[in-house]
């Protein structure tokens, strides 16, 4: 009996390396790497600059407690700050964690303010944010929540893309609105422009934070540094993580000076994040994504997956129903009633293909290949994806 706790429903499938799109198990077996970590590796595997940094990272220090200065973690800030809205991070290890520290900031700026009553954040029906208390509480999805109930207090969860049922989830004890600019877990939903726009303006209105998960989305992943981008609104706070290491645990939170102003000496830390190994990475991810022409070519590879997955769709209309995503966070939905089983099931028999996907809700598989894909590397996926389908039909 193995001594994992069997929290994982793990195929039986290991591999060995990784180079670029593509992984390889002990044998030599070439599977495609459309999954990317779920959104994590946005440069794919074993990229020369990332195995640069950290080799030579690792020969002068890997942790050293905040007690003291990290060296390229003022820079690091100063480039996530010049890239986007914010005016301050806080560097950790996950997604959850930089959600976690976005909720306490809510809470904390409202606390400063002498409003301690403002401590509710609406969240929505599908969003997903974390597995720890608070961050389940804030989505309260059943497949996540069974059995770790009662839900922690402070989250009002409202219908998606419902602008009059935010209005109605305002009262005097809300603090702050949570949302995915596009849901990824909950099958690669975008919101609309009128809504987020909306949502910003209510803030306003009331006093509210605006606070953003793009733990998925940023990192130039949907052809923007972040996706709050495409709507010409900017959050209050915002979560990033997975892209932003390359496949190396970071996470950050980011947030104007007022929105932060609450967070003082002591009322928030992380042992391990900050490592300087983790800044140092994160310093070299972020050179190589915000570079003008690596997000032209995000964006023309986004184009470009985007039409064929629109063929797909034209050609197989027994077998797909819509293509979704921004960018290279895509995805297609499956048709469960004509194929006589859903997503997880057509993600598996891709594996079979040597494709590898991510299964999402409402039958989307989600498909996110590295950043730095190449046009012959969607071309070999579609291929992969129309054998399938040809095989179905």
């Amino acid at each position: 009996m193995s001594a994992i706790l069997p929290v994982y429903a793990r195929c039986d499938l290991m591999f060995d390396h990784g180079k670029g799109s593509y992984l390889y198990t002990k044998d030599g077996q070439e599977y495609l790497d459309f999954a990317s970590g779920i959104a994590v590796n946005c440069l794919g595997h074993s990229h020369p600059a990332l195995v640069e940094a950290m080799q030579d990272q690792a020969a002068k220090l890997w942790h050293v407690s905040n007690l003291y200065q990290i060296d390229g973690l003022e820079e690091l800030a100063q480039k996530l700050t010049d890239n986007s809205f914010a005016e301050k991070i806080f560097l950790c290890n996950s997604g959850a964690e930089a959600v976690e520290c976005g909720i306490k900031m809510v809470r904390k700026y409202h606390h400063s303010n002498g409003n301690k009553h403002k401590y509710r954040i609406i969240t929505f029906e599908g969003c997903f944010h974390g597995r720890t208390l608070a961050t389940i509480s804030a989505s309260q999805k059943p497949k996540v929540m069974e059995g770790f109930e009662p839900a922690a207090d402070g989250f009002d969860v409202v219908p998606f893309n419902d602008l009059e049922a935010v209005k109605n989830a305002i009262t005097e004890n809300t603090g702050g609105i949570l949302l995915e600019p596009i849901i990824g877990e909950g099958g690669i939903k975008a919101i609309s422009q009128e809504f987020m726009q909306g949502v910003r303006t209510l803030c306003d209105k009331h006093g509210l934070l605006l606070f953003l998960d793009e733990i998925q989305t940023g990192i130039s992943r949907t052809g923007k540094f972040f996706a709050y981008e495409h709507y010409g609104v900017e959050p209050d706070i915002l979560s990033s993580a997975k892209g932003i290491g390359g496949g190396f645990p970071v996470g950050a939170c980011l947030a104007t000076d007022e929105a932060s102003k609450g967070m003082t000496a002591g009322t928030h830390g992380s042992t391990y994040g900050s490592n300087p190994m983790a800044v140092r990475i994160a310093n070299t991810v972020i050179d190589i994504v915000t570079q003008k022409q690596f997000l032209t070519h995000v964006n023309a590879m986004g184009h470009y997956l985007r039409k064929k997955l629109d063929d797909l769709v034209e050609k197989y209309p027994s077998i797909f129903i819509e293509p979704r995503g921004i960018g290279l966070l895509a995805g297609i939905q499956v048709n469960e009633k004509n194929l006589g089983f859903d997503s997880r099931e057509f993600v598996q028999r891709l594996r079979g293909k040597h494709l590898l996907t991510v299964a999402a809700g409402e039958n989307v598989v989600r498909i996110f290949p590295p950043l730095n894909v190449l046009e012959s590397e969607i071309d070999l996926a579609i291929e992969k994806i129309e054998f399938l389908c040809k095989e179905l039909v």
